[in-house]
């Protein structure tokens, strides 16, 4: 937090919070993670602060949820039970997780972001427990922010092509470009065999970005881009190009994407960028980039 508020940075875009569960054989009580989370929205002193449902499943394991009925060995875990699926499947423990939340946003300014949201449905019965999880501290006489903004993170092409129930339920959007990419493009970024095979740059990643970022515009309601992507400062004028304006990444890399944004002339790089998504050659892609 203290690297957040020396780098100048209007708040935190994406709080993970698999750390809670991570290298321990229980899981953490509600209080617990309430205090986890009140101390970030406290420390930001009114800046905004989006704290991410539990992200478990493929890459990201935790050794507590071994106690859970659904835990399994998945023979193909980033297409399998995780992130929003698990937490749907585990509806006590998702519940608390989300009083947790609720519960800090009355130290502070927090935001609930759902990841892996892939149709209306899922959308409808997440937005149904926090409502269940609302009600529940209503009876406690726990106070929070009744007014608490949900936002859905954009990494799987279905939702990105299907954005009607996003914009109307949720009041924000975060594209996840780690796992758009890696969905859009059929590639295991951690296989060395096939990573070579991971671009950013290809033509249908690009579109699909454009197509999120225009649609959240329309819909007035505000987009980000995480992953990689965003703290990458070669590829900051291309997003800008698309129309991004929120850009979430690790301290570190605030000060060089930043002084990207500060230099860029966005009416310029919007008509740059217009041609480029009509490019469909992946080598000439990157060479428009690099000019931009």
């Amino acid at each position: 937090i203290e690297q957040v508020r020396k780098m100048g940075a209007d708040g935190v875009g994406l709080f993970r919070t698999e750390f809670l569960f991570m290298n321990r054989d229980t899981l953490p009580s509600e209080d617990e993670q309430f205090e986890a989370y009140k101390q970030v929205a406290k420390a930001l002193a009114g800046k905004p602060v989006t704290i991410r449902t539990l992200d478990i499943g493929a890459d990201k394991t935790a050794g507590a949820l071994g106690t859970s009925g659904t835990h399994r060995q998945a023979p193909n875990p980033a297409l399998g039970l995780r992130a929003i699926r698990y937490c749907l499947a585990e509806p006590q423990l998702f519940l608390a997780q989300l009083r947790a939340i609720l519960r800090a946003s009355h130290h502070g300014k927090v935001q609930i972001l759902v990841p892996m949201l892939a149709h209306a449905g899922e959308i409808e019965q997440t937005l149904a427990m926090i409502e269940q999880a609302r009600q529940q501290l209503r009876e406690r006489r726990c106070k929070f922010d009744e007014h608490v903004a949900v936002g859905g993170m954009i990494e799987i092409p279905a939702a990105a092509l299907a954005l009607g129930p996003f914009v109307k339920h949720l009041r924000f959007l975060s594209i996840g470009t780690n796992d758009l990419i890696q969905y859009t493009l059929a590639i295991d970024r951690t296989d060395e065999a096939v990573a070579h095979l991971y671009d950013p740059l290809h033509p249908a990643v690009l579109r699909l970005l454009s197509q999120v970022i225009q649609t959240a515009h329309k819909a007035e309601i505000p987009v980000a881009v995480c992953g990689e992507l965003a703290g990458d400062p070669q590829l900051t004028r291309l997003l800008l190009g698309l129309g991004l304006r929120q850009f979430s990444m690790h301290p570190a890399q605030l000060l060089e994407v930043k002084q990207q944004v500060v230099m860029a002339d966005t009416e310029q790089l919007v008509a740059k960028v217009a041609r480029i998504l009509r490019c469909d050659d992946p080598a000439r892609i990157r060479e428009m980039v690099e000019r931009l």
